[in-house]
């Protein structure tokens, strides 16, 4: 198959997006990955780092229908899912749908909203269904959950459980720009608002067929094998309470996948597994009790983990009939 499609695809939008965004092509990469293998994000970092202005300037990007939720502590499961009300004018109950019916869900800082709120969102980020009442109503595709949160401020807020973080393919920090990227924000937002200029790149059907496509980037055994081992390690780690989960070790696979299509590349290389472990798997292990407080511990854990791992070799990588092509034998 032809990836070049979706490289072009994800070129569009990277460039689209830079035009709001300044000097976060990494985190942007991750968020495309999550768009692609038809994941979802969690972008967690302090207030004005650019979290929702790159949610923002990602939905506008996309021809696709985009609702934001501001999560607050009197937030209900039914002002997300939508309720039944009694209609006066036809004399029975309708069914009013509420902002999880879209493409794109912005979800701005979850974790103040309660737990029961938070767990609206369980059944739409898994099952791509929402059940209300009884009955079961199917969202449609594509449909991807950004969420946000603040890790500093704890006050009113309520930590998301280890199944909601689950759920979310990658968890990414923003992270502070440096002086010659901030003196390119002062310049950039001075006189205007980049976001209101920047314009639909890629369509619906696009990121359709592009979800459906990407999973045919070639993965050799050696890979799979790979991944494993790392999820293991985080199983029988002493530091970790709670390893990574079967859907961890899937979620790694899509994104690796979904990774070497936009780089342009038609299997998966070490380095893909290397690049995305963290932000993958890091916000799914459970840190024990002793040492929960130290910031950042997940992914040192995670790094240490790669470093004592055995990576694949390379000529292992491509399909039979690509290795043989280009030793040229062919």
């Amino acid at each position: 198959m032809d990836f070049t499609k979706i490289k072009d695809l994800a070129d569009r939008v990277k460039e689209n997006v830079g035009k709001v965004i300044v000097g976060k092509s990494q985190v942007i990469d991750l968020v495309l990955i999550a768009l692609i293998s038809s994941g979802h994000i969690l972008l967690e970092d302090v207030p004005g780092m650019g979290k929702t202005l790159l949610a923002k300037s990602l939905a506008k990007s996309l021809d696709l229908d985009f609702k934001r939720v501001q999560f607050t502590p009197d937030l209900l499961p039914a002002d997300i899912t939508g309720l039944h009300y009694f209609n006066q004018k036809e004399g029975d109950f309708s069914f009013r749908k509420g902002p999880i019916f879209t493409n794109i869900l912005l979800g701005d800082e979850i974790n103040r909203a309660t737990p029961r709120t938070q767990s609206s969102l369980l059944e739409a980020m898994e099952e791509r269904q929402v059940t209300i009442d009884g009955k079961t109503f199917r969202l449609e595709e594509p449909f991807t959950v950004i969420a946000t949160q603040n890790p500093v401020e704890t006050r009113g807020t309520f930590p998301l459980p280890e199944a909601q973080l689950d759920r979310f393919l990658v968890k990414v920090s923003m992270g502070y720009p440096d002086k010659a990227e901030g003196l390119l924000i002062l310049k950039r937002f001075k006189d205007q608002q980049p976001l209101e200029s920047i314009e639909k790149q890629v369509t619906r059907d696009e990121i359709i067929w592009a979800r459906r496509s990407y999973s045919s980037v070639y993965v050799c055994d050696d890979i799979l094998a790979y991944i494993m081992d790392i999820v293991d390690a985080t199983r029988d780690h002493p530091d970790l309470a709670l390893g990574v989960s079967p859907r961890g070790s899937q979620a790694l696979l899509k994104a690796a996948q979904a990774y070497a299509v936009i780089e342009g590349r038609s299997y998966v290389s070490p380095d893909d597994i290397k690049r995305l472990a963290k932000p993958v798997l890091a916000h799914r292990v459970m840190l024990r009790s002793t040492i929960r407080a130290k910031e950042g511990q997940a992914d040192k854990i995670i790094g240490q983990i790669l470093e004592q791992i055995r990576v694949p070799a390379e000529e292992t990588l491509m399909p039979t009939d690509q290795r043989t092509k280009e030793k040229g034998l062919i």
